[in-house]
């Protein structure tokens, strides 16, 4: 289900024409180059487009307009070889919607020290150029990215590609559409949300469903369907019956089979993206949405527990930024379940009743059946595991009355020291940067909520660049934070948003 457009980024290059035609045609020349080495070099996720040499303030205008128009640009780069008037630049900015990347480089990587002379120095001056153009930029008040550097340096492409990664999760956050069954968890406050002010920010549309309704889609699927799809979780994961029935025991997962493709069948009849649910108003479904949640986050379905929408936003934006990476690791709603206080084998346990995405297993896959007291309804099919080792980010968008505030944390996870045999439900272990006290404070501090959107595939900087273009503040917990320093951030940050 995860389907993204085949985006492209263009590739704007700024100059004037005060420097001649021979002038214009090298920069032309030298630009066609750094777009042939962007997408030949293996790190940009989507394909650089060239655009003719931008020199006047009309084609400047009808470039970027242009580029708000196609579905299928996700974003603008920019490079001014020379010196842009920058000008010329304001009204096609002030128009311009989309992500924006400004590359500070220059298409020499050493000054020719034996044969430099002011032709080259007209020609080569892009440190002078992107000086104008970022003015202008901060004159206009407006949020691009800036990536300095050689534009064949490893690094660069690499900062490149990631933005363009952050640009998708810009672009296509306002397609996305959750469905709500049921309301938040009764006098829980941190899943609340202003849904109109998450339209106006973000573009996501979060329209709620009576449980029944769609617990008809799942009365309608085919006994021939669910049991097609039964075979397969039976060929693809580990069956640990541990004693129960086998029969009693397939019919369970069974189960969980109609409400995935029911719930599916919904969510594409409806348009939406992302669901929500909530164990205490199940209506007519037999259990509490398990494994099938969990099959459906693998697809790229976004989710959040308990009414909590903000998440599975979130989830489907996260999803939608790491589509087709290379070597993904995965990404999964989580929820801070229990802390392990040991000196020097710190970290929190995640998990959740049921649902984490299997995306961010590690080794063999079962399904388990448990009792839940939770929703009073038969005892639901789950998938368990445990998660993958390695850096990742758990991100928690939290509504603060007046602003939106996305608190980005670096964790480290790791294998539990002790296997948990009677814990029926995937987990992942990990340690907030820079330890456990410092970031649980800091967390706590900023607001954070139990549930959070959590991918090994992103990093604390895309995340922040999404949220700078969508114009909310965004608060960084890593290696370097202290108390004292992130206490001041957010009583600046109180300022500069509007307490």
């Amino acid at each position: 289900m995860l389907e993204t457009k085949n985006y492209r980024f263009w590739f704007c290059t700024g100059s004037q024409d005060l420097y001649g035609d021979e002038c214009l045609a090298k920069v032309a020349e030298h630009s066609a180059k750094i777009v042939e080495a962007l997408n030949g070099s293996g790190h940009l996720p989507y394909e650089v487009v060239l655009k003719p040499t931008l020199i006047t303030g009309g084609l400047i205008r009808e470039t970027l307009n242009q580029a708000n128009g196609d579905p299928e640009c996700a974003g603008v780069i920019t490079w001014m070889h020379t010196f842009s008037p920058a000008k010329s630049w304001i009204l096609g900015l002030q128009e311009y919607r989309k992500p924006l990347l400004h590359l500070h480089t220059q298409f020499n990587r050493e000054i020719p020290y034996d044969t430099i002379d002011m032709d080259f120095m007209n020609e080569n001056q892009s440190a002078h150029g992107d000086r104008e153009f970022g003015h202008v930029f901060s004159r206009l008040g407006m949020e691009r990215k800036v990536v300095m550097g050689h534009w064949a340096e490893e690094g660069v492409q690499k900062r490149i590609g990631d933005w363009m990664r952050a640009a998708v999760g810009i672009v296509e956050s306002s397609h996305i559409r959750v469905m709500r069954v049921a309301d938040n968890m009764r006098n829980v406050a941190v899943t609340e949300g202003d849904k109109v002010e998450a339209q106006i920010k973000f573009g996501w549309e979060i329209d709620a469903y009576p449980v029944n309704e769609i617990a008809a889609a799942v009365e309608a699927v085919s006994k021939g369907d669910i049991e097609a799809l039964v075979e397969e979780y039976y060929s693809r994961y580990e069956i640990l019956t541990e004693g129960r029935d086998a029969r009693a025991f397939r019919e369970h997962v069974a189960v969980q089979a109609g409400i995935e493709l029911g719930f599916e069948a919904f969510l594409k009849e409806k348009n939406y993206q992302a669901i929500v649910t909530h164990f205490g108003d199940l209506g007519s479904l037999k259990q509490l949405p398990g494994l099938a949640i969990q099959r459906l986050m693998e697809k790229g379905y976004g989710f959040g527990a308990e009414g909590d929408w903000k998440t599975a936003a979130m989830v489907r934006v996260m999803k939608l930024m790491t589509a087709g990476k290379a070597g993904a690791k995965g990404t999964s709603f989580m929820e801070d379940y229990t802390y392990n206080l040991v000196p020097g084998k710190e970290g929190i346990l995640q998990a959740h009743m049921l649902e984490v995405c299997p995306s961010v297993a590690d080794g063999p896959i079962a399904i388990k059946e448990q009792p839940l007291s939770m929703g009073q309804r038969e005892d639901p099919a789950r998938l368990v595991f445990t998660a993958k080792e390695g850096p990742a980010i758990a991100v928690s968008l939290v509504d603060l009355g007046h602003r939106f505030r996305l608190i980005i944390n670096e964790v480290n996870c790791k294998k539990t020291e002790k296997p948990m045999p009677k814990l029926p439900v995937a987990t992942a272990f990990w340690t907030p940067e820079p330890n456990l006290q410092t970031g649980a404070e800091a967390w706590i501090l900023a607001g954070g909520a139990h549930h959070t959107a959590f991918s090994y595939d992103l990093t604390a900087e895309q995340m922040g660049d999404w949220a700078a273009h969508m114009g909310i503040e965004a608060v960084f917990i890593d290696k370097n934070t202290t108390i004292r320093q992130f206490r001041n951030e957010l009583r600046w940050n109180d300022v500069a948003y509007g307490k």
